[in-house]
């Protein structure tokens, strides 16, 4: 069965596709991204799990 693992990570205004290019070179895949309270961006990454056997 596939199982995903997954990350919340602020993102810097400043440098918004340098880290998100990173979390990719990583095997994350973008899902969301939203503004927080304070006006910055926080993004919500996944990436398969390691499969467990049954």
């Amino acid at each position: 069965m596939q199982t995903w693992e997954y990350q919340v990570a602020p993102i810097p205004l400043h440098n918004e596709a340098l880290m998100l290019n990173n979390f990719g070179q990583d095997g994350w895949e973008l899902v969301a991204i939203h503004t927080n309270a304070q006006g910055g961006l926080v993004a919500f990454l996944k990436r398969p799990g390691a499969e467990k056997s049954a």
